[in-house]
C-alpha cells in the first residue's frame, strides 16, 4: 500500500503564532497565502488589524471568504515616547465583545506585542490575574518581551470599556 500523497493546496498550515484566545477569537502574526486553507477551515467573519504599517496579500482571498476587514493601525510600546493609544485598544475591545464579529483574527506583524496588549487587556475584562495575563503574553513575545507592553496591560483602567451587553459572548460574566 504506498502511502497517501498531499499537494500543497491541500495543507492546513495556521498563521505564524496562532492560537485560540477564546472559542471564536484567535491571534496570530501576519498570515501569508500559505495559510488560506486553514483560515477557510475557521470561517471567518472578521479579521482586526493591529499593523500600521502596509502588509498585505490578503485583500483578495478576504474578499472572495466574505470576511471584514477592521484596521485598527497602531504603532507598539517602544522606547522613547510610543506608546499605544488606548481609545484604540477599547475601540478593538468593543469589537472582540461583540459577537456578531466572531469568528475573528487578531493580528499584528508578528503576533506578539500589539496583540499580546490586546489579548492581555481582555484578559484585564475576563479579571484574570496578571501574573497569568503575563504568562500568556511571554509564551508568545518568547525573547521579545516588552516590559513597557506589560507595563501597557497593567495600567490599563478596564472601567473604561463600553460594549453592547446583548451582542457578548457568553463567557463575559
Amino acid at each position: 500500500m504506498e502511502p497517501q500523497r498531499y499537494s500543497g493546496s491541500d495543507l492546513l498550515i495556521p498563521p505564524l503564532n496562532f492560537g485560540m484566545v477564546y472559542p471564536g477569537i484567535y491571534r496570530s502574526g501576519h498570515p501569508n497565502n500559505n495559510n488560506h486553507n486553514f483560515m477557510k477551515k475557521m470561517k471567518l467573519k472578521t479579521i482586526l488589524v493591529l499593523c500600521i504599517e502596509e502588509v498585505s496579500g490578503n485583500e483578495q482571498f478576504y474578499q472572495d471568504s466574505g470576511i471584514q476587514v477592521l484596521e485598527f493601525g497602531i504603532e507598539g510600546n517602544k522606547e522613547p515616547f510610543v506608546n499605544m493609544p488606548e481609545d484604540v485598544i477599547r475601540r478593538a475591545l468593543q469589537v472582540l465583545l461583540d459577537v456578531r464579529y466572531h469568528p475573528i483574527l487578531i493580528h499584528c506583524n508578528k503576533g506578539k506585542h500589539r496583540t499580546g496588549c490586546l489579548v492581555g487587556c481582555l484578559r484585564k475584562v475576563q479579571k484574570w490575574s496578571l501574573t497569568s495575563i503575563f504568562e500568556e503574553y511571554r509564551r508568545f513575545a518568547g525573547n521579545k518581551v516588552r516590559i513597557l507592553d506589560q507595563q501597557f496591560i497593567e495600567l490599563f483602567q478596564t472601567d473604561q470599556v463600553r460594549y453592547d451587553r446583548r451582542y457578548k459572548p457568553s463567557w463575559l460574566t
